[in-house]
Order: structure tokens, then sequence, then C-alpha cells
């Protein structure tokens, strides 16, 4: 009696962890790691587990919805940038999660600098058979209105990959040397930067989720409101070309480049191949359609041109 218990240390049980880091030196941290990692990629050891530390730590619940070789996460995993949680355990980060009640804001800097970032990968079409009360977290939140890049939603709001959702949350906190880290180990990932552009600098610009949110509504109002632009095909100042509607155009179409990759063509692959959920991973399929011959001549001039054109002999 009266022994005073023996501190843990390093070989068993949990070490207090010390006090967090200022946000300047975290910066700094991720700068470093941005060299790091093109450092790593001219050498050639991009491939190699743990080749390019991140300063704060990921984690994902994988669950088993979606083909592990295509899976984003389970490639980031592959490479010892994310570790994989088991259902039950408690991430003390930001955890992006379908079920949480406020968006990912620049007021979450200093908990992701401090804690890190956990996203679940499921799949979007099982998310009312997904567990979600067993991926715990005390900082649940929901990524504002983003269009995918990944080969199996391009083109898709919302329906991010895990790579992808973990990227957009270190470029609204202000940390996109991170989210350029992540993507560049995919070969569609700068894609996403740039479908993206506009709406992650309005969403990095605010100072908490709230006007996340008000972001979000102004560019869906505007996007919705705009209208469409009419092309009027005897206007030779608009610098735009058009096809004359008297002749076919079926000999002059280029033929589609049978070299391209799918990053070039992602919105070709097929709509049965699922994409994880509320932070879920995608996969690529394993080939593309080629367009047949003749098909693009089908599409004959189009609507807007004849609208131009009648609207012409009206004149």
């Amino acid at each position: 009696m009266g022994r005073r218990r023996a501190g843990r240390g390093a070989g068993g049980g949990r070490v207090r962890r010390p006090a967090g880091r200022s946000l300047e030196a975290f910066t700094e941290e991720v700068g470093a790691a941005l060299r790091a990692s093109l450092e790593a990629e001219a050498a050639g050891d991009e491939s190699r587990p743990g080749a390019a530390g991140l300063p704060c730590p990921l984690a994902m619940w994988e669950l088993g919805h979606c083909d592990p070789r295509r899976c984003t996460g389970r490639k980031l995993a592959r490479l010892g940038l994310v570790r994989c949680l088991r259902l039950g355990h408690r991430f003390g980060g930001l955890v992006l999660s379908p079920v949480g009640a406020q968006y990912v804001s620049p007021a979450d800097r200093q908990l992701v600098a401090r804690s890190g970032v956990a996203v679940i990968d499921c799949s979007w079409a099982r998310l009312d058979e997904t567990p979600f009360g067993k991926m715990r977290g005390s900082h649940l939140r929901l990524l504002p209105y983003l269009v995918a890049a990944n080969p199996v939603n391009y083109g898709r709001p919302c329906k991010l990959s895990c790579v992808e959702a973990f990227a957009a949350t270190f470029c609204i906190l202000g940390f996109s040397d991170l989210a350029v880290i992540l993507l560049r180990k995919f070969k569609w990932g700068k894609g996403f930067l740039d479908l993206n552009r506009q709406l992650l600098d309005r969403y990095a610009a605010c100072s908490g989720p709230e006007e996340v949110l008000q972001a979000e509504k102004e560019f869906l109002v505007s996007a919705k409101e705009s209208p469409e632009e009419e092309m009027d095909p005897f206007d030779v100042d608009s610098g735009r070309e058009f096809a004359n509607p008297n002749r076919p155009q079926g000999g002059t179409r280029l033929s589609p480049d049978s070299g391209d990759s799918d990053e070039h063509e992602p919105a070709e692959r097929g709509p049965g191949a699922e994409d994880g959920a509320g932070s879920g991973s995608s996969c690529p399929e394993d080939e593309e359609e080629e367009e047949e011959p003749g098909r693009g001549a089908e599409a004959g001039t189009p609507e807007k041109v004849w609208k131009g054109i009648r609207r012409q002999q009206r004149d």
C-alpha cells in the first residue's frame, strides 16, 4: 500500500502527448512534407510505405464495400499515409461522416493540426446498412458542395472518394500542400483541384461553418439562375467556330484518340461501379467502351445553332 504506480513508458500503455503545436509550426511541417514527397517522387521512392510522412494523422474506417485494388483509401494505407480503424474505435480528430451536423470550415484548423482527419470508406449505395454508430468521434463534419473527379463518379456532385475527401478538407482549412501530396498519388488527382478551384477558394475564405453554408447556397443559386448563353453562328467576332448546317460533317470529324487514358474520359465509366460513401473510395473501371466510328456525326448541328439561324432569317 502507498506505492505509487509506475508511469507508463513507450513500451506499454498510452503516453500523454505534448502540448499542441502552433499553427505556424504546423504550416512549416506541411511545407517540409511536400518537399519530402516531391524528392521521393524524383528519386523513384514514392511507392515505398512511409516515403512521405504527414504532420497530422489520417485514418479511415474501411467497410469492404469496394474492390481493395481500386480503393483510393486502401492505396493511401498501403503507402503508409492512412491508418485503418476497426469498428468501435474512436478517433479524436475531425471525422468526415454523412451523419455530421456542420460543415468543415477554417475554424477546424487547430483541431486537424493537433489530431488529424478520418473518413468512412463505404458505398454510396449502401448507406442504410452502414453502422455509423460504431465509428465514433467527437467532431463529426460534412463537406460542402464539391464535384467528384474520380473515374467512377466524374462530374457528379458530392460523391467524392476517400482521397478527394481528405484533399477537400485540407484545402478548405488552408493546408493545400497536404492535398497536393495525396492527390499526386493518382493520375487524375489534379483534375479534382481544377474542377473545384473556385469553390474551394470560396470555402477557404470563410471563418466558420455558417459562412461555408452561406457560400454554398450562394454558389448554387447563382449557378441555377445564370442564363444560358445563346450562340449566334453568324457573329464573326465571337471567336467561335461553327459547322455549316448545309453540309454533312461526317467525313471531316476527327476520330477519338485511342491513346487517351482514363483520366481524360472518366465520364465514360460504367454506372454500375460503386464509389465509396461519406468520403468513400472510387475505383476506375478496367476497360472503356470505345466510341463507334461515325457516332459523333449523327449528333448533327446543335439546337442552339438552328435557333440562331431561324432568328437571323426572321430578322
